[in-house]
């Protein structure tokens, strides 16, 4: 597969997403790492948002609420190349209604090639990374020969 590049900027976009059961941990992580949070952009989903808004005294871009189509826009802008990073604390144990929506986000996630953390653990690499405060050459795949067998499919 071929590649294109794309600078992560010594400034981050960052998306915050928490399922129900996992928005208090997530608020403790971003205390916990808040120092380093306010010297990024910060988006999230509407209620992780809020909530993270008012614990964190910092301005978060907010989407809507993630089962009204949050994820969703999360998911937009990273195709647009407007989030440059992930971090999703999810539920693996609580069936979600919008599971479609939040498995939808990973996978775009992953087809653009974005830091994502979906733990604790995970994010605590992420954030600690020296990756973070220096911009950043993240390769992404080029799909043009994809999108081309697409339009020779529909046109058929």
């Amino acid at each position: 597969m071929k590649y294109t590049e794309s600078l992560i900027q010594r400034v981050k976009n960052i998306a915050l997403v928490a399922h129900d059961n996992k928005k208090n941990d997530l608020i403790e992580w971003a205390q916990w790492n808040k120092h380093v949070l306010q010297r990024h952009n910060i988006f999230a989903t509407g209620t992780t948002g809020r909530l993270m808004e008012a614990e964190l005294e910092m301005t978060i871009t907010k989407f809507q609420s993630g089962p009204l189509g949050g994820d969703q826009q999360i998911g937009s802008h990273i195709t647009e190349g407007k989030i440059d990073f992930l971090i999703f604390f999810w539920d693996p144990l609580e069936p979600q209604p919008h599971d479609p929506d939040v498995k939808a986000l990973l996978r775009i996630a992953l087809v653009w090639n974005i830091p994502t953390a979906c733990n604790r653990a995970t994010a605590d690499f992420l954030i600690s990374s020296v990756l973070m405060d220096r911009p950043y050459r993240r390769l992404i795949p080029d799909y043009t020969e994809y999108q081309i067998r697409i339009n020779q499919n529909l046109q058929n």
